[in-house]
């Protein structure tokens, strides 16, 4: 098929590179022409993992290209993905809308045949019908467009994977024509046996919320409990442990640490529980808050681990080095990112933060220009007080504690996402804290 992709961000360009390598000629449409540029000649401006690689594959051969003409991807594609950014809204509550609504009033007068636009982007229930209207008013005489919402499900570090390799498929439809389109478009990838859902927009649109918000619920369940370990001298990770051997709740997701961040969680949860309290389920609504309150409230945990940690010395004139910048391994994303609200904590609390990450450091300096940063890990240790784990990188993990002793002043450790092996970094002789663990 040929097919577009509106919206060349953390959502569009790993969709319209795995469209390519599904097989479909690619069309991705962005108003940034230096990032146009940058796309076509096979760079890009996010991480993650695989994705340069198909990019580069893929503009090579001329299988996937980039402009900034939304006509031209009008007469171009057959399928429109709109993969435009919806943040939160100024009342923080909602959905920003409007790059969605500019993206199809943009498009639509320019098509001249039959198509079909699929939505990818998170937005409210009643959208898509809102849309459809909008299409209708705005499309040429006689033309037929069909609306579609298809969420996407992505962890951010996985995005290539889990668009050629979904666990699942959601369409929401309200015509056989626009069922047709997505199965055409997704074929190979239903014919290897992924389940795809047919239901009404509604339910696609709300499905997508309910995902979000049931993960976000599941990382603030876990964090409440690690605060319960704390007071109790319990030891959370063989909480996990034991419950993440029972099949109805899983282990996935349920890892202690300082609160969930990046582009969709924060949002999500945020819009889910305002369409709690516009559709009347104020008990739903009080959950999801109180969801949010425990996530809101990582930040404070942390810090005052780090003060107990410290003992007798403050926080402030204190030299910290915090390991980690995105809010999740994987990706250079920052938005939202619980690493970072850490760094800043502890920067206003008087400490001199020095941040590394793998990836996200180009991307943190643009949104924290106020923090000192490090490409290189042991480099980054020198001089410091006190290292934090901010983000569960696999480079820390596998960091080996021995060579590092020597570089702080004390080897003392906060591993606040509760990720390493505490005893291991012990018997290189560092001292080690972890959020909802006992020992030192």
């Amino acid at each position: 098929m040929r097919v577009s992709v509106i919206g060349c961000g953390h959502l569009g360009i790993p969709h319209a590179a795995a469209m390519a390598e599904l097989g479909h000629e690619v069309i991705g449409v962005d108003v940034d022409q230096a990032k146009v540029d940058r796309l076509n000649s096979g760079q890009c401006p996010i991480y993650e993992t695989g994705l340069l690689e198909l990019l580069a594959t893929h503009t090579a051969s001329g299988r996937l290209r980039f402009t900034t003409d939304i006509g031209e991807a009008a007469n171009f594609a057959d399928l429109h993905f709109i993969g435009v950014g919806t943040p939160i809204d100024a009342d923080g509550r909602s959905y920003d809308t409007a790059q969605v609504f500019g993206a199809i009033r943009q498009l639509t007068p320019h098509l001249n045949r039959p198509c079909t636009i699929v939505g990818k982007s998170t937005v409210t229930v009643g959208t898509t019908e809102q849309i459809t209207a909008l299409t209708h008013r705005l499309a040429p005489a006689g033309t037929r467009v069909e609306v579609v919402w298809n969420p996407e499900f992505l962890r951010e570090g996985h995005a290539v994977e889990d668009t050629l390799h979904p666990d699942r498929l959601i369409a929401g439809v309200t015509t056989a024509e626009g069922e047709k389109a997505i199965r055409a478009v997704y074929a190979g990838i239903i014919d290897a046996g992924v389940p795809i859902f047919v239901t009404d927009p509604q339910t696609a649109e709300l499905a997508k919320g309910a995902a979000n918000t049931f993960l976000g619920l599941k990382i603030s369940y876990i964090n409440a409990v690690a605060d319960m370990c704390e007071a109790a001298g319990g030891d959370v990770s063989q909480i996990v442990d034991i419950l993440g051997i029972d099949p109805r709740i899983g282990a996935a997701g349920m890892r202690p640490g300082i609160g969930y961040g990046g582009g969709c969680l924060p949002k999500d949860i945020r819009a889910f529980t305002a369409s709690a309290l516009r559709l009347g389920a104020t008990k739903a609504a009080s959950l999801l808050r109180a969801a949010e309150e425990i996530n809101e409230n990582r930040t404070t945990v942390a810090m005052d681990l780090i003060t107990r940690a410290l003992a007798d010395r403050p926080v402030k004139g204190t030299r910290v080095t915090v390991w980690g910048a995105a809010f999740k391994p994987g990706t250079n994303d920052v938005r939202e990112s619980p690493a970072l609200a850490l760094a800043h904590a502890l920067q206003q609390a008087g400490a001199t933060v020095t941040v590394h990450d793998p990836q996200a450091v180009a991307t943190a300096m643009i949104r924290n220009p106020e923090l000192d940063y490090s490409n290189d890990l042991p480099a980054s240790l020198d001089g410091a007080d006190l290292v934090v784990l901010a983000t569960e990188w696999p480079e820390y993990q596998k960091a080996d504690p021995h060579a590092l002793a020597g570089r702080p002043h004390t080897p003392l450790l906060v591993d606040c996402r509760t990720t390493l092996n505490a005893e291991t970094w012990r018997e290189a002789g560092w001292t080690v804290h972890q959020l909802g663990r006992p020992g030192k």
